[in-house]
């Protein structure tokens, strides 16, 4: 008996990934109608919102259709031009982009658009590291893994200086997820973690102003300043315990249709969800996530080869993290990051950049390894 791996004549339809797909496009939908009731307060009925995030999806499923037709090792030379564009976008918001009351700069308001170019490195940072990680991997380590810390270090140094450290922590924590899969000696994240330490207290006494580090304070004990620093996070928390087991129903909302939850719509999305729809609503909502990131874990462990696999497992990372976090300070449980919850936050850039991740995700499965079970006498 003996293995054939089955490439050739690949049938893309007949492979595509219809169960994650579709999973992804539910979770989508509701983000949507979400995201509506939690605008539909706004002076002009939250039109401009619901237009943008409509425009989002729509691109961005064309884009992962688009790029799960295209096998996945092409993405070494499309994801090389991709970082040179992120890259080249985040120097531009250093000059010219806009930011939020805390002070980070990280969009650029082309007009009839506002993009958020960091949303988009995320992509070309996991498709330039997987390269890197791969070479590592195959014994290839002179000069790749000093090419790995550069390129790495270009991407996540420009959004530390646009001061948003939420997006700067995500891109760190997708780099260790993708070192710990690829089996990097422990060595090297004791010594991650012991440089950390002097990082973050220099980060707490030289570089947070006083609103990031309210907030910080403000995750360990809301209660300090309920009107002040805690306010967000306490509003959000009510807001969730009252939807009690079914939820207020979508848009009815008390404390949505109020604007009694501060950032409804994006970083406290999921404030909306417990609300309107309840636990049983925020169950379906989670399971939905797990659902795609173990589906993800399941493409990458099927995959034909390490790059295929380092690269779902970046974008699994990428939407964990995601998750994880915006629920975690919707909750109280983490400290106020304005980190989005993927395929349901109001965002476009957000949305679209989640579906060019999914792209590569269906690019990945639909190639994944086909094993034929053969006998010989």
């Amino acid at each position: 008996m003996y293995f054939v791996e089955k490439t050739k004549g690949l049938n893309i339809v007949k492979n595509f990934d219809y169960l994650l797909f579709s999973a992804v496009l539910l979770l989508s939908t509701l983000g949507f109608l979400v995201v509506r009731s939690a605008t539909l307060t706004r002076a002009d009925g939250g039109f401009r919102i619901a237009i943008s995030q409509l425009a989002g999806l729509i691109i961005g499923i064309t884009l992962a259709l688009i790029m799960s037709c295209i096998d996945y090792k092409d993405f070494k030379l499309f994801g090389s031009g991709l970082y040179i564009v992120s890259v080249m976008l985040l120097i531009v918001v250093l000059k010219f982009g806009s930011g939020d009351e805390l002070g980070s700069r990280s969009w650029l308001d082309l007009g009839f658009v506002t993009v958020q170019p960091s949303e988009i490195a995320k992509v070309a940072f996991i498709m330039v590291a997987s390269i890197f990680l791969e070479r590592i991997l195959e014994g290839q380590r002179r000069g790749n893994i000093i090419k790995l810390i550069i390129y790495s270090s270009i991407i996540i140094g420009l959004v530390v200086m646009q001061k948003d450290f939420g997006t700067s922590m995500v891109f760190i924590s997708i780099f260790l997820i993708m070192l710990f899969v690829c089996r990097v000696p422990l060595k090297y994240f004791i010594s991650m973690i012991a440089a950390a330490i002097p990082v973050g207290l220099i980060m707490w006494f030289f570089v947070l102003n006083d609103k990031r580090k309210a907030r910080i304070i403000s995750f360990l004990y809301p209660e300090l300043d309920p009107l002040g620093s805690g306010f967000n996070v306490l509003r959000s928390k009510y807001a969730i315990g009252s939807g009690q087991l079914w939820g207020k129903g979508l848009f009815e909302g008390i404390q949505t249709q109020n604007n009694m939850v501060p950032v409804k719509e994006s970083d406290f999305i999921f404030s909306v969800i417990g609300e309107e729809l309840g636990f049983i609503g925020s169950v379906v909502i989670v399971l939905l996530l797990i659902f795609i990131l173990l589906r993800c874990i399941y493409i990458a462990k099927n995959s034909r080869d390490k790059y295929g696999s380092i690269m779902v497992i970046g974008v699994a990372g990428m939407i964990a993290v995601h998750t994880f976090e915006n629920i975690g300070m919707s909750i109280g449980i983490l400290p106020c990051t304005g980190i989005p919850l993927p395929f349901v936050s109001q965002g476009a850039t957000n949305l679209v950049t989640n579906f060019m991740a999914m792209g590569i995700v269906l690019s990945v499965s639909a190639r994944r390894k086909k094993v034929i079970f053969n006998s010989s006498q």
